[in-house]
């Protein structure tokens, strides 16, 4: 008789073994994961997403997605023929361009991710539910301004960049609700905010990310990328960073482009009270599983 100790049954109950330790560690605990990139363009990719975050949930951790939604903002603004501007990375957002972005991701990318979680989670009924900050004052925005010197002199001036907001009150409330209800929910959350005066504003969505987590206490929160984590001067995967080594590789331009704001968001988490951040790949099936669930993790962990 063959050895049944070598089949894939034999395998997989020896993988979910392995994982108990883990999974109590996070068991009832707040997982806020970042939703964009690449990680968020296949259709595929983004099914196996909403099973993994049912499965989070079955598991007993309470996750909060937050999701971005840049390259399908800028294909619906090149339809209507407008011209995308950027700032340090920030939209310049006008009206018209505002009302694109909510329409975008309050409406489609939003919806849908939630409709895939219902969908992935229907024999549990696990359902996802799609919010935005705009929702029972979630997110409460003041206006972000920034500043550029001029083309001609080394004088700074003042960027308007229209209707952009970050984040100045979260009330954790509604999400809280969701979360701990008898049902099993899982919020998705749209980068939109409001002001105090009533106006809709657009919010880096990374950003939105770490408020949330700070303002749900947190125990980890994901920033699925487009990129294994932090790579070091030798093009290595960096495992592990305290916020000062972070700080550090912005400073010593180990950190460039994109990577400078994440790793700028996982220190403002942090410091927020999230005990660690990870910056990891989105587009690898079940990344946001090998991260929480083995020894090892899947990307760069940024902590204390």
């Amino acid at each position: 008789m063959a050895d049944e100790t070598n089949g894939q049954g034999w395998a997989t109950a020896k993988t979910l073994a392995e994982a108990l330790p883990y999974i109590q560690i996070y068991d009832r605990e707040t997982v806020v994961i970042k939703y964009g990139g690449h990680a968020m363009g296949e259709e595929q990719v983004a099914k196996l997403f909403a099973a993994d975050a049912v499965l989070l949930k079955m598991l007993g951790v309470h996750p909060v997605v937050v999701h971005g939604g840049g390259p399908q903002i800028s294909a619906w603004l090149s339809k209507a023929g407008v011209k995308s501007t950027f700032v340090d990375g920030l939209r310049v957002t006008d009206e018209a361009t505002m009302e694109v972005a909510e329409m975008v991701l309050s409406g489609a990318i939003n919806k849908e991710i939630a409709n895939w979680i219902t969908q992935a989670g229907a024999e549990a009924d696990v359902r996802g539910v799609g919010l935005s900050g705009k929702d029972a004052k979630l997110i409460v925005v003041e206006k972000v301004t920034r500043t550029k010197k001029a083309p001609d002199s080394d004088e700074e001036q003042m960027v308007d960049l229209g209707f952009v907001g970050e984040p100045k009150k979260v009330d954790p409330k509604l999400i809280e609700a969701l979360l701990y209800a008898e049902e099993d929910y899982i919020p998705v959350v749209a980068p939109i905010g409001v002001s105090d005066t009533g106006e809709t504003y657009n919010i880096n969505a990374d950003t939105v990310a770490g408020a949330l987590a700070g303002a749900l206490n947190a125990k980890r929160m994901l920033l699925l990328t487009d990129v294994p984590g932090v790579l070091g001067k030798d093009g290595e995967l960096i495992r592990q960073m305290t916020v000062a080594e972070a700080r550090a590789a912005i400073a010593d331009g180990v950190a460039t482009g994109g990577m400078i704001p994440k790793l700028e968001t996982a220190i403002g988490a942090v410091e927020a009270g999230v005990e660690a951040v990870v910056i990891l790949d989105g587009r690898r099936p079940h990344a946001m599983l090998v991260e929480l669930f083995t020894e090892h993790g899947a990307g760069t962990l940024i902590c204390e």
